[in-house]
């Protein structure tokens, strides 16, 4: 198989195999009463409370309406709050609330399955392999998209 058909082989697999991890993490979530999506604001809080709505919705690739409905839901369930950035009067950061703890904790299973299921037969050496070759996959794309970005700006702007 000629290099170009395998990369592209590769492309295709990666796609495929992230649009059927949304599709199974949208069944899981809906057995909590919750979206995916719901899910990931919480989990990416987890990691790194404090953030920006704006942060946020560029970490989980989401349109800031998009992002800013999901909160305004997870802030009526009293999930999250919004608090004041100290330092722009304009921006909005976002906690947890003790509320959203325990949540986080009875979804952990449910993930832990998901992943266990997803990686099965995977060789724990191998799997940190593929680990650090996706994340370098990720920086790649983030470099090639803000090249593109810096590109139309200087073209357009």
């Amino acid at each position: 198989m000629p290099s170009r058909s395998r990369n592209r082989e590769i492309l295709f697999l990666i796609s495929d195999v992230g649009r059927l991890l949304r599709t199974y993490a949208d069944h899981k979530a809906r057995q909590f009463g919750m979206t995916r999506a719901q899910w990931a604001v919480l989990l990416r809080l987890e990691r790194r409370e404090g953030l920006k709505q704006s942060d946020l919705a560029e970490d989980l690739d989401l349109q800031p309406i998009t992002l800013t409905r999901l909160v305004d839901r997870l802030c009526e369930s009293g999930l999250i709050e919004r608090r004041p950035d100290p330092v722009d009067r304009r921006a909005k950061r976002l906690y947890l609330t003790p509320a959203a703890h325990p949540l986080l904790d009875r979804i952990a299973g449910p993930i832990e399955e998901i992943a266990e299921n997803v990686l099965t037969g995977f060789d724990p050496a191998e799997a940190g392999v593929l680990l650090t070759q996706l994340e370098l996959a990720r920086e790649n794309l983030k470099r090639a998209i803000a090249g593109k970005t810096q590109d139309a700006v200087k073209r357009y702007g």
